[in-house]
């Protein structure tokens, strides 16, 4: 299954007229988890570009100082700063959060962007399957302990956002207890299956459809709490030729072949970030936006266009869990 494989090179069509929309964005704080490759570091360019204040979450490596001193050379008047944060750990989620607490008074965007696709069925230090800590769990948990700067947000600017990445991998199975428990290493094994639809991407799977029901569960939440103006969005790249499927063929995750035909359909990681850009930073989104190339299975490429709030995601039933599981992973939110 595994084997070397590099990603191609793609055009960028849409990601420079996304970009012409989104206006200055001077005095905004902006929150970024995962900026060394891919769609998040054309986001993090992007914000750089536009005058954010920008923070970047980043687990500690070569590509993150890389990533860190790129961006400050590109960009010499912009505030960018780095805090070292590694998903895979709650401990270190925790300390993250506070270090951003003690950088900046606000937060205007927080974007859960970092992820990882069809990993070893591995339990982190904490006890959860790598892929729903690290694309869902410790998230949540970096939200729950930010929540009181995008609450400053809200008073000063009248408006924050939290946002996050999903995928067309959320299309399956409704969301099961025991993929948001403590039984990572006990959780189909590691076989990816003929057509990529083995553990491996059911867990993947799942992460994807949490993230989701997380993002409509945090906006029912806020309205709930009396925070309509903090806004909870959700985008999905299409199919981005990035690093994350180089990692998945090296792991054993998917076929070289198989990888190789597939991408041959992408987009490039400019274009794969329109969703992600237009929910961080444009002027005109919704509760409960979501925002990228489309629906379906096909959805591969295309600009950020606005999907209509999918049903199986926004169920009572659904939200319900999601929340629970994620209380008694990371403890009780409170306001």
């Amino acid at each position: 299954m595994g084997g070397a494989y590099a990603k191609p090179n793609k055009e960028t069509k849409w990601f420079f007229k996304e970009l012409e929309g989104v206006p200055d964005l001077a005095g905004k704080v902006m929150v970024v988890t995962g900026t060394t490759s891919g769609t998040g570091h054309a986001l993090a360019d992007a914000l750089a570009q536009k005058n954010a204040k920008l923070v970047m979450l980043n687990r500690k490596s070569e590509r993150s100082e890389k990533c860190l001193k790129e961006l400050k050379e590109a960009y010499p008047d912009a505030d960018i700063s780095q805090v070292e944060c590694d998903l895979m750990s709650f401990s270190s989620v925790r300390e993250a959060a506070k270090k951003v607490g003690e950088t900046v008074p606000k937060i205007n965007s927080l974007v859960l962007n970092a992820g990882v696709m069809a990993l070893d069925d591995v339990a982190t230090t904490d006890g959860y399957d790598q892929q729903m800590q690290v694309n869902v769990i410790s998230h949540f948990l970096l939200f729950k302990e930010l929540f009181p700067l995008l609450v400053k947000a809200e008073e000063e600017d009248g408006q924050a956002r939290v946002v996050q990445h999903s995928s067309v991998a959320r299309l399956g199975s409704p969301l099961k207890d025991k993929y948001m428990e403590k039984r990572g290493g006990n959780l189909g094994g590691n076989s990816a299956g003929m057509m990529n639809n083995g553990p491996r991407w059911i867990r993947y799977q799942q992460t994807k459809l949490a993230v989701q029901v997380s993002t409509y569960a945090i906006a029912d939440k806020m309205a709930e709490m009396g925070h309509p103006n903090i806004l909870a969005l959700l985008a999905h790249p299409g199919l981005a030729a990035t690093s994350l499927q180089e990692t998945t063929v090296k792991n054993g995750g998917m076929g070289n072949r198989f990888t190789r035909m597939l991408m041959s359909m992408s987009q490039s990681p400019q274009d794969g970030a329109c969703g992600i850009l237009h929910a961080s930073a444009a002027p005109n989104v919704e509760q409960k936006g979501f925002y990228g190339p489309g629906t379906g299975y096909s959805a591969f490429r295309g600009p950020a266009e606005s999907i209509p709030i999918e049903k199986k995601a926004d169920s009572a039933a659904q939200k319900e869990l999601f929340w629970a599981k994620m209380e008694e992973a990371v403890g009780p939110f409170q306001g």
